[in-house]
């Protein structure tokens, strides 16, 4: 256990199994102002995130697996799970890369999606207790089962940070050279965790474009404006409040916005407000992409720990990134990491009451 003035971090086990042959552990990590947080090693995968409402009162904002059947299904929504190695959808799982062609396993109708079969949200991962809130999981993965190459070596440090945010520092180096696209798919809902709608949620994006998506929910390359569409969150506005100008099937949120060219230095992407506790998220990265997914494919199949059912729109995700589909889009921004080299990448959730 690791004890500072900056929080604590314990072991818990009941949320432990074997898997292949393998345990999965469970971690508690406590700021000691109010944000406490529990992980799985399975998946690197966020289970609960307790925040204080306007009144001082704290209480899970996330959406979390019910046990590890849950995170392991071929079904999984990969609730609060870290993906990889590739997020989002490449187009018929294929993809050309110093003039070979590469074929991927495909889980997502004719397309890859979040890795494959064998993504990083269904491997378990090693933990390192850090000093402070601090946690630090670790995995080294060979996906060549999924169509890829090259034995990648991922770190990602998950820090309950002072001023009440959730820090996620990504880490990564390959043997050969791979597209790489890092996230943390945890959906949020900040009033009671999933039992009602997120659609009374508001949300502001500072972004003025987003990329378009073909009926299949695959990037086409294009880039549009969001003004005058229901893409438009450069003002505050309830989640629901134009979700029913979408036409995608079924409808709902799922699309990337642009929030620069490349990736640069921290900076504000994203603010959400649930009015009726006052609770305030900010979102912070360094990524050019943030996705805006609002649960749309759930649909009660899925359940938290005392049974539940997360109904469609139960919460959503700011998933920060590297666009969809990249590797096949030259315009995008690069994906592909080569031996030698060191992908980064830190996204924080800042949480706050008015």
């Amino acid at each position: 256990m690791a004890d500072t003035a900056m929080g604590t971090v314990r072991q818990i086990d009941d949320f432990c199994k074997t898997y292949e042959h393998e345990t999965a552990h469970c971690f508690e990590l406590d700021n000691g102002r109010g944000l406490k947080a529990t992980f799985t090693t399975l998946g690197a995968t966020i289970l609960t995130l307790d925040v204080p409402d306007r009144r001082g009162d704290s209480a899970n904002v996330l959406l979390g697996p019910a046990d590890m059947g849950q995170i392991l299904s071929p079904k999984s929504p990969y609730l609060g799970a870290l993906v990889g190695r590739v997020a989002g959808r490449i187009a018929n799982g294929r993809f050309s890369l110093d003039g070979q062609q590469y074929q991927l396993t495909t889980n997502d109708g004719t397309h890859s999606l979040h890795g494959g079969n064998h993504g990083y949200n269904r491997r378990n991962w090693k933990a390192k207790v850090l000093d402070g809130a601090s946690l630090c999981l670790s995995l080294v993965e060979d996906s060549s089962a999924d169509g890829y190459v090259g034995i990648v070596t991922v770190k990602v440090i998950y820090t309950l940070t002072a001023n009440n945010a959730w820090r996620i520092e990504y880490e990564a180096t390959t043997t050969e050279p791979t597209p790489i696209n890092l996230t943390q798919h945890a959906y949020f809902n900040l009033k009671d965790a999933g039992r009602t709608d997120i659609l009374d949620h508001v949300v502001k994006i500072n972004a003025q474009d987003y990329t378009v998506n073909g009926p299949d929910l695959v990037a086409t390359g294009e880039i549009k404006p969001v003004a005058g569409t229901p893409y438009d969150f450069t003002s505050p506005k309830p989640i629901g409040r134009d979700i029913g100008q979408l036409t995608n099937s079924p409808r709902g949120y799922d699309v990337n916005f642009v929030i620069a060219a490349d990736a640069g230095p921290l900076r504000e992407v994203a603010e959400v407000v649930e009015p009726t506790t006052g609770r305030r998220m900010i979102v912070r990265t360094t990524e050019p992409g943030i996705q805006l997914y609002t649960g749309n494919f759930l649909d009660g199949k899925f359940s938290n720990h005392v049974g539940y059912p997360y109904n469609q729109y139960a919460g959503l995700c700011l998933e920060t990134q590297h666009f969809p589909n990249s590797v096949n889009i030259p315009n995008f921004p690069n994906t592909i990491l080569r031996p030698g080299e060191t992908f980064r990448s830190v996204t924080e959730y800042e949480f706050s009451a008015q």
